[in-house]
């Protein structure tokens, strides 16, 4: 027989003998498909007993999560934070390992707890879930719904109580760790301790300016129409580290001169400057960057992240920019050596809005 005679037998369903193909046999296994085992029941579905007491351990397992959560906030709010343990070669906060333990094993008994449930309590059978399409249509709606209840039924929530309940007050009691936590995001920022922190910068009266690169006080007559001064109070120097950096990132300033004839000045602040020299904050009211990008002709003040602009030349009010506030200006005045040194501190905050700032007594175009 030839290849070709061969081909159009195979293509005929028939061997080369003339005996039928099977083209479609049917799968060869190495063992037989066994099924499903037979289903046992649990001892919790033939003894009540059993069940009763499974449901205690669970409902016990939730109980004390409050307990562990209580036990955290006392531990942190109570316990000092110098104590140390030694773990072997491993020295340790006491304070750090309490609440790794108080939540951590809050955690874990409402995991165990939830786990024992399912193990134990929950109906025990084997179910199908077929594949369906994205889509979900009414009768998918429904069968969800349906299956929900189904769930609820299978839980035996409706039926043992306790155990929902105790569930809701655990995972309700974990959330004491959480809100305590938020303690060291920092000072809780009232009204007092924003008066004495963000409201507040180390100027003061007698205080002299000085230039922020050299630290010499500036003096007035040094000071040329036009010429823009960066500056700090003499009295930063006396401070270092974090309280250093905080202080400076506060009580930076500005300090012009311009001619007194091409300014208003208004009658409440006329005692405020020193033959047209002017002392504002450096720190944009916007969102607290840096300015000094000065703008002699016409006495104006931009601030280079969102062009924010102020008016020096007017009391530093917002001529254009997403800032909302005048710049606050520092009260000035000359020493007995021609120095120039504040009046007084700031007498609005400086810096960027918050929600909690009164802003009630700033500067605002109309004053006098």
């Amino acid at each position: 027989m030839t290849d070709l005679e061969r081909s159009s037998s195979a293509g005929d369903g028939r061997s080369s003998n003339g005996a039928e193909l099977d083209l479609h046999p049917e799968p060869q296994y190495p063992v037989n498909d066994p099924g499903h085992p037979e289903h046992l029941p649990r001892l919790t579905d033939v003894d009540e007993k059993a069940a009763d007491r499974a449901t205690r351990q669970v409902a016990t397992m939730f109980g004390i999560v409050p307990v562990l959560a209580i036990g955290f906030a006392v531990v942190y709010f109570a316990m000092p934070r110098t104590m140390y343990i030694d773990f072997g070669f491993l020295h340790v906060n006491l304070q750090h390992v309490l609440l790794g333990v108080t939540a951590g094993m809050s955690l874990l008994l409402i995991g165990v707890g939830a786990v024992q449930w399912a193990r134990q309590l929950m109906d025990d059978h084997e179910m199908v879930d077929y594949r369906h399409s994205a889509a979900s249509d009414r009768d998918d709606r429904e069968y969800v719904i349906t299956e929900l209840q189904k769930g609820t039924e299978e839980s035996k929530i409706t039926r043992r109580k306790v155990l929902g309940r105790s569930l809701v007050g655990a995972l309700a009691a974990m959330g004491i760790p959480l809100v305590v936590s938020f303690a060291d995001l920092g000072p809780w920022p009232t009204k007092k301790r924003r008066a004495a922190t963000i409201e507040t910068t180390i100027w003061a009266e007698g205080v002299r300016l000085v230039n922020d690169v050299t630290y010499l006080p500036i003096k007035a007559s040094d000071i040329e129409i036009g010429q823009l001064v960066n500056g700090q109070p003499e009295n930063l120097k006396d401070l270092e580290g974090t309280a250093f950096l905080q202080a400076k990132a506060k009580s930076s300033i500005i300090v012009v001169r311009m001619d007194p004839n091409t300014i208003s000045i208004p009658a409440s602040r006329q005692d405020w400057q020193v033959g047209g020299i002017l002392c504002y904050s450096k720190i944009c009211t916007h969102v607290g960057c840096p300015i000094s990008l000065w703008e002699q002709q016409t006495h104006h003040l931009l601030c280079p992240c969102h062009q924010s602009t102020f008016d020096l030349g007017n009391s530093g009010l917002v001529v254009f920019g997403p800032a909302a506030r005048a710049l606050p200006q520092l009260p000035i005045t000359v020493d007995g050596e021609g120095y120039l040194v504040a009046r007084s501190g700031f007498t609005v905050p400086v810096g960027p809005s918050y929600f909690e700032r009164d802003s009630r007594h700033d500067f605002q175009e109309g004053d006098s």
